[in-house]
């Protein structure tokens, strides 16, 4: 049992090494092509130089404040795609009828470029963050649903007829079969939503230019400040990269392992 619990931290730690050794070897692959010519340093800085820039962000253009911003309107529209999304999924998988008539139109609103209606939800919440949050909200929300759905559907059968033969009520075979083993799909669903309304928070930050790190990177870019449009960028990188850890825990947490 010891040596069971040993092997996933070792594997785990052995796959964060690798990852960041291809990472320190990507950056400083490109910093050679750089360097040579091959790619156009005007287009692309020297990582070195973002990496410096990194300090001057935080000093001179104020971007800790900018950082929260951004979190906490991407936080808060992870928690609304989530406390949507999952429902209607499970909604949807309980009312067959209504999954049949509207699976479809969910699936075709996420290849929807939401951030186009952004003047009509300037005109609801006006230049805010909620307009910012709605509408990343509304991004995330149709990889959830399906997600959801696709993982309380594809609960083999053998599990629910050991949940019958044991007289579960349809509570308990929800809270203690079909959610658990949708788990793994409907938080894949959630990193996929993630990622979807924190480009949608991003891109109206630099539409309606409204605080967070979307108008800092416009700011930059125009001033051609291309090494401090990447630390800022790095920053955006940041964000999502807390959140997936995030999800990662909670999902942990939920799946105990013996």
């Amino acid at each position: 049992m010891a040596s069971g619990s040993l092997f996933p931290s070792r594997e785990g730690t052995g796959a964060r090494l690798v990852g960041l050794a291809g990472f320190v070897g990507a950056v400083v692959l490109i910093e050679l092509l750089i360097r040579i010519g091959i790619i156009n340093g005007y287009v692309v800085p020297l990582p070195s130089s973002v990496i410096v820039a990194l300090g001057r962000v935080v000093t001179e253009e104020g971007i800790v404040p900018r950082f929260f911003l951004t979190a906490g309107e991407s936080l808060m529209a992870g928690l609304l795609v989530a406390a949507i999304g999952i429902p209607i999924g499970i909604l949807l998988f309980r009312l067959d009828l209504l999954r049949q008539a509207t699976e479809t139109w969910v699936a075709a609103f996420a290849a929807a470029p939401v951030v186009l209606v952004y003047p009509l939800f300037l005109v609801i919440f006006g230049r805010s963050s909620w307009t910012i949050i709605a509408i990343g909200t509304l991004a995330g929300l149709p990889p959830v649903i399906l997600k959801t759905l696709e993982g309380l559907a594809a609960v083999r059968p053998v599990l629910l007829r050991v949940g019958y033969s044991f007289n579960l009520t349809p509570r308990q075979q929800f809270g203690k079969i079909l959610f658990p083993a949708a788990v793994p799909s409907i938080f894949a669903g959630l990193r996929l939503g993630m990622i979807f309304a924190m480009i949608n928070v991003v891109g109206i930050e630099f539409l309606i230019n409204f605080g967070g790190l979307g108008p800092l990177i416009n700011e930059l870019s125009e001033r051609y400040d291309m090494p401090g449009t990447y630390a800022a960028i790095c920053f955006v990188v940041l964000v999502s990269i807390c959140f997936f850890l995030l999800v990662e825990r909670i999902e942990k947490w939920l799946r105990p392992t013996s």
